[in-house]
């Protein structure tokens, strides 16, 4: 009797790999990521049959956003393109590419600050919630109840005392470690605090792509946050294992912070059920700096692959100089060719990355790509003073990036990503200053791979045949 239940579930597994190796075909967003979900469902159906259920889905189906459910709203996001054009300057093929991946308008009037690092970086945040008169909208991947998710958390309380409306959304799987008791003191303050819940239904309770890693920070539609930072005291440079944090936030004021807002409503929309439209201020002061841009949001419920794209767009745009910072190199094979031929061409291409690993796969996947990109001219650096994790792009002198989106596949295919993007000299000066800066505390990487240690040989070229599914 055992060896007969044995033999049906064996039979059963079998059944479920050629299942969802039918799927996969169907339903990968890259041949490669297909590719590689089949030859695993065949080669060991007993491993990977688990492990496609949780991450093998590639598409979010059912996302309603509020943009799609709010004609009117989508009408007056389109109609700032009239009441704040951009400089001539910005209405250019490139800009019009952003555009039309974005869904959004390139806009005039903000302002843009970077915020190098933790401290800066939440001095700014904490100055801004305690200046807040009416609402905060707060949306992080990863928050931790430490002394930095605990000094969030005050002033998110103070400001409920002042009959402050709070929102918070959070991602349960990045927010795996965080204590109920953190969630309710804020909840029983009276701060709205919700998953972001990507996924719905009993067929996909298992999955764990589709995370929303972006980072937000909305005061009153006055002034917003975008960039790589979480909450935790990592991100301030307080764990001894990864030393000081280096990362890169920016700060928006302007009508390009009612697109923020937008990115956030259309979250909140998913995980609540309910419309913030008329909740929110939508109507937004000019600034002096008078800086063109717009907010790109990219994940796996839009129709076309939006994080690939963007990347691809920035590489394609540049005549002189790409400089590309992320913790993250996984690219998808479109991305390589573009990378070789930005680099063919004789653009000044760098890609900057820590030199300490925090996900092993994904670092030694990196290790793979290197060699052949380097036989074109692009140059590898690894930043060498603690950990960085910032996701920054700077083309010429004419286009300056911050965001959350990494250059893996994860961030291109399957998380809830955004970035900023300026079309401003101004801002890519100050991006140029910061990517100096951070050149100087890196290493120029020229070692082949066969020369680089047994274990990083034999195991950057098996990391990199997951890839696409990483």
């Amino acid at each position: 009797m055992t060896v007969s239940i044995s033999l049906v579930f064996l039979i059963l597994l079998e059944g479920l790999a050629v299942l969802f190796a039918f799927r996969a075909l169907s339903q990968s967003r890259t041949p490669q990521g297909a590719v590689a979900w089949v030859v695993f469902l065949i080669a060991a159906p007993y491993i990977a049959v688990f492990a496609y259920l949780f991450l093998g889905h590639s598409k979010v189906r059912g996302y309603v956003t509020a943009r799609r459910d709010s004609k009117e709203l989508a009408a007056r996001i389109e109609a700032t393109r009239l009441d704040f054009p951009p400089k001539p300057a910005a209405q250019n093929a490139d800009a019009k590419f952003f555009e039309t991946i974005a869904a959004s308008p390139v806009i005039s009037g903000n302002k843009f600050d970077l915020l190098i690092d933790g401290d800066e970086t939440f001095g700014a945040i904490h100055a801004a919630i305690e200046a807040a008169e009416n609402y905060i909208l707060v949306q992080f991947y990863i928050v931790r109840d430490d002394t930095s998710g605990q000094a969030l958390a005050d002033r998110l309380l103070a400001a409920r005392e002042r009959g402050v409306s709070v929102r918070f959304l959070y991602d349960s799987v990045g927010c795996s470690r965080l204590t109920r008791s953190y969630i309710k003191r804020l909840t029983d303050a009276g701060v709205r605090m919700l998953d972001t819940n990507a996924l719905r239904g009993p067929t996909k309770r298992f999955q764990v792509n589709f995370r929303n890693h972006r980072k937000t920070l909305v005061v009153d539609g006055d002034v917003g946050f975008t960039g790589g930072l979480n909450v935790g005291e990592e991100y301030m440079g307080l764990d001894e294992a990864f030393g000081p944090w280096r990362d890169t936030h920016c700060r928006i004021k302007g009508p390009l912070v009612q697109q923020l807002q937008l990115i956030f409503a259309e979250d909140w929309h998913w995980a609540a059920q309910e419309s913030l439209i008329d909740d929110l201020n939508w109507v937004m002061d000019v600034q002096p700096a008078d800086q063109d841009g717009l907010i790109l949001a990219a994940g796996p419920a839009d129709k076309m692959d939006t994080g690939s794209l963007y990347f691809n767009g920035c590489i394609t745009a540049a005549q002189e100089r790409l400089w590309i910072a992320s913790p993250y190199f996984v690219p998808d094979a479109d991305i390589v060719s573009a990378l070789h031929l930005a680099a063919l061409k004789g653009i000044d291409v760098r890609i900057l990355l820590p030199a300490k690993a925090d996900h092993w796969i994904t670092w030694l996947a990196a290790f793979a790509f290197f060699d052949e990109l380097r036989a074109s001219g692009v140059s590898f650096y690894t930043y060498e003073q603690g950990f960085m994790h910032q996701k920054c792009v700077l083309v010429d002198d004419t286009i300056a990036s911050v965001g959350t989106l990494n250059l893996d596949n994860r961030s291109c295919q399957l998380n809830f990503e955004q970035t900023a993007i300026l079309f401003d000299t101004v801002a890519a000066r100050d991006l140029e200053i910061m990517f100096e800066d951070d050149f100087s505390r890196s290493l120029k990487l020229t070692t082949p791979l066969h020369q680089q240690p047994l274990w990083v040989r034999v195991l950057s070229p098996v990391a990199r045949l997951f890839a696409p599914v990483l």
